[in-house]
């Protein structure tokens, strides 16, 4: 039976704790967490959980900001940065780094692939001066 939380279904065959990781909001630490607090082992895979367990970790997990509405404040922190013009919100804009990494090499992710430039070249006279 397929477990859905915070409308993300949980992979069947991971441990719990792993399989919480694939809600957007929720790592490592924070998944554990939430394992101990609803009582359930990290290690038991999400086939072999009971439906109380089931309800009482989406109980938990409702608790935080998850998916939609941490992604929708996240573009607004965004947006609002690139609104009020600074320089974070700038490098946002642009596609490049923010957090002050070096861009002459490097920075393929934020910048893509690279493009060569051409090379305007003066054409060559065919004349010849005497």
């Amino acid at each position: 039976m397929a477990i859905r939380i915070s409308g993300v279904i949980l992979p069947p065959n991971k441990h719990i704790r792993i399989a919480l990781r694939s809600i957007y909001g929720i790592g490592n630490h924070r998944a554990v967490a939430i394992c101990h607090k609803v009582g359930v082992e990290p290690s038991v895979k999400v086939v072999d959980l009971k439906d109380e367990h089931t309800t009482l970790l989406q109980e938990a997990v409702n608790q935080y900001e998850v998916e939609g509405d941490l992604r929708r404040r996240v573009a607004m922190d965004i947006k609002r940065l690139g609104d009020i013009k600074c320089y974070r919100g700038l490098r946002h804009k642009r596609g490049l780094p923010v957090r002050g990494q070096r861009t002459r090499t490097n920075a393929r992710t934020r910048k893509g692939r690279k493009r060569q430039s051409q090379m305007i070249m003066k054409p060559q006279s065919t004349e010849t001066k005497s």
